[in-house]
């Protein structure tokens, strides 16, 4: 471990990512960054070869790491960003809030219109990487303003208009920069109303996703007019397994890892569901899980 006694941001060699993924597989970063705060991240960022890959990731709850590992730099924001407040008619989160705790906080500041997001298990950041959404909302549909980082260590402000936002995905203005935070722009409400439409979202989640094994949320996008989901269970898919990966009897649009899975497992049976519902049901299936790094 390489860190500067006068503060508490780490810089970690050939470090494991299993333990940073939902997922719970995957090789080694070459090297781990996770910041204390935002001055800090600016500065290493300043230190960055131009030409090194950098990847941020949050929870690790959207992402599958191959068991060769990363090469390059992985920064951490969850234990990084987590400023959370209320600033002037909006809601600032840095990137690194849950989105869980997002929706509670706004809850109890009175504002409405960010319950949905109790129901993505990750934090501010990739819902805004990625749209994250659930039950009919999506991410961008409550953003004003965001906060970026490019690979030089500055930070710029955009508008939500810059961005081009569509299901599951953000067309960014300019190439090689991450989110930093974001401005929420939400209508007044009653807390005990919103606080009831988390318990219920939250109630519903736990009914039908298999929160029991570690998993990444839904693995392919739900395609136009239809669910991946169905398609993945009319395909007889329910249940089928390689190695220590299994489609979830429970979900079939996750996949959960019963204990022993490898990266290869995942992703192998990623192929497979596709291959499966391709052929069964006509339908070519979107990944919604992003895959980084090497094969061993």
């Amino acid at each position: 471990m390489i860190a500067q006694p006068e503060t508490q941001s780490q810089l970690l060699k050939n470090e494991p990512l299993a333990r940073y993924t939902s997922w719970r597989v995957g090789g080694s970063a070459d090297r781990l960054f996770i910041a204390e705060n935002l001055k800090e991240l600016q500065a290493f960022m300043q230190t960055l070869d131009q030409a090194e890959p950098v990847y941020f990731m949050g929870l690790g709850s959207n992402l599958l790491v191959r068991d060769g590992g990363v090469r390059g730099t992985v920064i951490v924001m969850h234990q990084a960003l987590s400023d959370l407040r209320v600033d002037g008619k909006y809601i600032y989160a840095e990137a690194g809030v849950t989105c869980g705790k997002l929706a509670r906080f706004c809850a109890g500041q009175f504002r409405q219109g960010s319950e949905f997001m109790a129901g993505i298990p990750g934090t501010v950041g990739g819902a805004l990487a990625m749209n994250a959404g659930c039950y009919g909302s999506e991410t961008w549909n409550i953003v004003h303003q965001v906060l970026t980082i490019d690979r030089h260590g500055n930070a710029h402000v955009r508008n939500a208009s810059e961005f081009i936002p569509s299901y599951r995905h953000v067309e960014m203005p300019v190439p090689d920069e991450w989110f930093l935070g974001a401005w929420f722009k939400l209508e007044p409400g009653n807390a005990g109303e919103s606080l009831q439409k988390i318990k219920n979202l939250l109630a519903t989640r736990l009914a039908s996703q298999p929160l029991n094994f570690p998993s990444a949320g839904s693995t392919f996008r739900n395609p136009h007019g239809d669910f991946a989901a169905r398609l993945i269970e009319a395909s007889g898919l329910k249940g089928y397994q390689i190695g220590g990966a299994q489609v979830s009897p429970k979900h079939a649009n996750f996949i959960v890892n019963l204990g022993n899975a490898t990266a290869l497992d995942i992703e192998l049976l990623i192929r497979h569901m596709k291959d499966t519902v391709l052929e069964k049901q006509g339908v070519a299936l979107q990944q919604e899980v992003r895959v980084i790094g090497e094969y061993a």
